[in-house]
């Protein structure tokens, strides 16, 4: 998160006090917050519960007034005690720090009253700026095996980075490498977790360039942060993107291609051929084959000629062996919940569930060209609009709404199509304060049919610039422009979990 935007999200004059703290100098910001340095107004001011070490220089970034409800701030806190117990035992943390968490009280500012205020630890600069004043520096090398220790911690943690960029690695004072702004980040399930989207795309990985959506966010793995992690190794060690075009948009349509298997990757031929190896397997086509953080990180501590790093501790108890008791809870309560789910499940269509877009175009059943080439009709959406399409990959007829409607078939925009017929496909191209978009099959934004026995009581939800095709045979009659498509937090597109 640096540079200067045309206003600040969150402006404070120096000198101003949020608890301890007392502000100083303008950092950085971004679209949905602003840093700033600050200092310990007194060394005698009470610490950290837990946090004998905090600093007397840190980073406070703040979030606007109202981005945070009681509930997640308490999440936040609990993260942020949770966070010292895995950082206390290694021995080099590649993470930065979160402090604490506070929430601004000041009735005469109502425009700060009520602001999230993430307490940071303070950096020296970033790889970012780095890399504008030395466009290949030569600690490369040292700095692309922290980063990738750094990206080993967070998984082994059970997070997904899902923004990592230059900006979002931070030098220390000393010169060590710490990754930050995790807006982004989403704990993993298994082998996945759920994101708003991967934020950056120039560091994008192809198959999330058409991803797969539910209402709970972009389905996105580890190995995301592995393509983009052989992006930034090509920038830092050549100066050069891997992909081809002056634009994002040229480098997004050539990442499509070399998806699609049309076009391979044009490496720089500067770089030296241990690394191209190392690089290309991270930005290989395909998700399986690009690895894990722990395997990379042995194979670019080699290359680099770094020390070996040490071994990460094992996570604490799982939560069933710490509280037996909420555990056996939890799973009279989730039995339950799969039982109603079950239930539920019988009263919804066999071909109907929850939207989910298709990754890739892989079969007879999207439009194709003369030539054999995937045919896209997104482009005909106007801007900020919702546009919704009879055929696969925005093609067929196309409905455009810029606005809620009660009803698509009898209400001020009509769509007559879509009373008989499904939506195949969807661009959502709104751009404004409520930028997602949820469906419903009843009008007047209510369930209806078998929408009412489901837990999400809606039929699906688009986030902001999202495009793909829906799987399955949905007949939406109403929408609603929302400000987030999940059902748990209000502005999940700034989330910090640490």
């Amino acid at each position: 998160m640096t540079g200067r935007p045309s206003a600040d999200p969150v402006a404070v004059d120096k000198g101003y006090r949020i608890g301890p703290w007392e502000v100083r100098a303008r950092l950085a910001s971004g679209a949905f917050a602003t840093v700033y340095a600050a200092r310990r107004t007194s060394e005698d001011a009470p610490r950290t519960k837990g946090r004998s070490d905090e600093p007397r220089h840190v980073a406070l970034k703040i979030l606007p007034t109202g981005t945070r409800t009681p509930r997640q701030l308490r999440h936040l806190r609990e993260l942020a005690e949770r966070e010292v117990d895995v950082l206390n035992r290694l021995r080099t943390p590649r993470l930065i720090r979160m402090v604490d968490t506070l929430t601004v009280d000041d009735p005469e500012r109502p425009e700060l009253d009520g602001a999230t205020v993430l307490v940071l630890e303070r950096a020296e600069t970033s790889l970012r700026e780095l890399l504008d004043t030395t466009s290949v520096p030569e600690a490369g090398p040292a700095l692309l095996a922290q980063i990738c220790e750094g990206l080993h911690q967070l998984h082994h943690a059970g997070w997904v980075h899902g923004d990592l960029k230059p900006a979002n690695v931070l030098l220390m004072a000393d010169g060590s490498v710490r990754l930050a702004d995790f807006n982004m980040a989403a704990e993993m399930e298994g082998t996945h977790a759920y994101a708003p989207a991967f934020a950056t795309p120039d560091y994008t990985p192809p198959e999330l360039l058409w991803p797969e959506l539910t209402e709970r966010g972009t389905l996105i793995r580890p190995t995301a942060d592995i393509w983009a992690f052989g992006v930034l190794a090509h920038q830092v060690l050549t100066g050069l993107h891997p992909l081809p075009g002056t634009t994002p948009q040229a480098r997004g349509e050539a990442a499509e291609r070399y998806a699609r298997g049309t076009e391979d990757l044009r490496l720089a031929p500067e770089l030296p051929e241990r690394w191209r190896e190392i690089i290309t397997r991270c930005l290989a086509r395909t998700h399986k084959e690009r690895g894990t953080a722990k395997a990379l990180l042995r194979e670019v501590e080699a290359v680099a000629g770094t020390s070996r790093s040490a071994r990460l501790p094992r996570l604490r108890p799982s939560f069933p062996r710490r509280h037996p008791v909420t555990a056996t809870l939890l799973a009279i309560t989730l039995i339950l919940t799969a039982v109603t789910a079950f239930t539920a499940h019988r009263h919804v269509t066999r071909h109907d569930g929850t939207p989910v877009y298709a990754a890739l175009p892989r079969d007879e059943a999207f439009p194709t060209g003369p030539d054999g080439e995937v045919v896209y009709g997104y482009h005909r959406c106007p801007e900020d609009s919702l546009c919704f399409f009879s055929g696969h990959n925005g093609t067929g007829d196309l409905c455009v709404w810029q606005g809620d409607d009660n009803d698509w078939a009898s209400g001020e925009e009509v769509c007559a199509w879509a009373d008989t017929n499904p939506v195949r496909s969807i661009f959502n191209n709104v751009d404004g304060e409520r930028p997602a978009v949820a469906y419903f099959r009843g009008t007047d934004h209510t369930p209806a049919d078998a929408d009412r026995r489901r837990l999400a009581q809606r039929t699906g939800c688009s986030p902001e610039n999202s495009m793909g095709n829906l799987a399955g045979t949905y007949a939406p009659r109403s929408h609603k422009m929302i400000t987030s498509c999940s059902a748990f937090t209000a502005l999940t597109d700034v989330f910090v979990p640490w």
